[in-house]
């Protein structure tokens, strides 16, 4: 299960990344197209398109690595016992916020099937499905980190997300 779970951590970094570099390219390639006043009428949208899937995925990555910004001017001066519950209750209201998110998701994108986008041929539903997979990787990467968490208050070692 373990290597399952890097595996698709990996795709994921290589999908976010990829979608990075196309996005990159693409608006620069429109951008000097349009200086020579040749018109690509799809690169708004699949800007758009490759914005949502590169932004949200890439959530999910800075989420799991810890590399989101964090705010503990308050708790660090807490006694760690008192921290780690702390951090373990903001982890049970993200994990709530993104089934949510989940939830909400899914509806949304059930809606937006019949939507187009104007330039191209697929539905808008794509796009906000880019929040529902983040939301659940994020929910996988949460429920990792809560898991750790409790570990820690057990006396267990804490063992890396990654």
């Amino acid at each position: 299960m373990r290597k399952l779970y890097h595996a698709i951590c990996k795709l994921e970094v290589i999908i976010c990344g990829a979608g990075f570099i196309l996005l990159v390219a693409l608006v620069f390639l429109s951008a000097i197209l349009r200086f020579f006043r040749v018109s690509m009428a799809w690169n708004i949208d699949m800007a758009l398109f490759l914005l949502s899937w590169t932004a949200f995925l890439g959530a999910d990555i800075a989420w799991r690595s810890g590399r989101l910004v964090g705010v503990d001017i308050v708790t660090s001066r807490f006694p760690p016992r008192l921290q780690e519950i702390i951090q373990l209750f903001v982890y049970f209201v993200i994990f709530s916020a993104l089934v949510t998110i989940v939830v909400f998701g899914i509806r949304l994108s059930w809606t937006e099937h019949v939507r187009k986008f104007q330039s191209i041929p697929i539905p808008y539903s794509l796009v906000t499905m880019s929040l529902v997979t983040a939301a659940l990787s994020m929910s996988v990467s949460t429920i990792l980190k809560i898991r750790r968490c409790i570990l820690s208050f057990e006396g267990g070692e804490k063992e890396p997300m990654e």
